[in-house]
């Protein structure tokens, strides 16, 4: 066991009990085994049932916590009945997670659990992240940042425990998908959720379809953009994407590059 481990269960330990916001994604999957290994019974991971969340990381949070026995529930979270969501702007994820950790608290405090944790690391401190600003009022701990870890950290210690998580891509929330200040809808979720697995039935692995409307942008990363100069293949995947409801499906050349939206809101502003 590392060093960096070694804290983290010292961490875990003193924390006594605690629910785990588990969304499916590396870090919070690692947090969640990680602290049921430590504190066995006494941690719960909860994971936040909307619309924005995929059916990938929904299915990837089941079949985890069913592998290592993890207690789990799914809680049902209502940010799309907030305007301020809904609208979309740059403050999306506060309002987002603030009604998850409004959530998670309340359970804990009804529950008896000690405190609310979820899977923040040492790589998210750089960036803007309003989310973590609505963690931090609600007072949530961020036990693999106490701990020191990286994502690289998480990814190798994923791996030494043998979770299929390991290597995952990065997959944030299915709002990530629509440009600034496009309504977040039940619709264009479902959308774009349709569309990306449909990909992904296609064996693509890290990816985003982009939700201009009525029109979905199909961003493949640039490791595996070469297959789709098989004809057949970049067919199979517009027709995916115009199933999940787009009238056009477009492939963009340059590929994934993660931030990227978020670059051309930056440009366009």
């Amino acid at each position: 066991m590392t060093d960096l481990e070694t804290r983290l269960d010292e961490i875990l330990a003193g924390m006594g009990s605690t629910v785990v916001a588990l969304s499916g994604g590396v870090d919070s999957s690692y947090l969640a085994a990680r602290a049921h290994r430590v504190l066995g019974d006494r941690a719960l991971a909860v994971t936040a049932d909307s619309e924005s969340l995929a059916e990938e990381q929904r299915r990837t949070a089941s079949e985890l916590v069913r592998r290592l026995g993890i207690p789990h529930r799914f809680v049902r979270t209502g940010e799309l009945a907030d305007e301020r969501y809904r609208r979309n702007d740059a403050d999306r994820c506060y309002y987002c997670k603030a009604e998850l950790f409004r959530q998670l608290g309340s359970l804990a405090a009804r529950e008896g659990y000690a405190c609310v944790a979820y899977g923040l690391i040492i790589d998210d401190l750089g960036e803007r992240r309003p989310g973590r600003r609505a963690a931090e009022e609600a007072g949530a701990r961020t036990p693999l940042v106490e701990a020191g870890m990286t994502k690289a950290d998480v990814r190798a210690a994923s791996r030494l425990m043998g979770l299929p998580t390991w290597d995952m891509p990065a997959s944030p929330c299915l709002a990530s998908r629509l440009p600034a200040g496009t309504p977040v809808t039940p619709e264009a979720l479902r959308r774009v959720d349709r569309a990306e697995t449909a990909l992904r039935d296609l064996g693509f692995r890290e990816l985003r379809v982009r939700h201009f409307d009525r029109t979905g942008r199909v961003e493949i990363a640039p490791a595996e953009l070469e297959r789709l100069a098989d004809p057949e293949l970049r067919e199979a995947a517009m027709a995916g994407v115009r199933r999940a409801g787009y009238e056009l499906a477009v492939i963009d050349p340059a590929g994934y590059r993660r931030g990227r939206l978020s670059e051309e809101d930056d440009a366009s502003g």
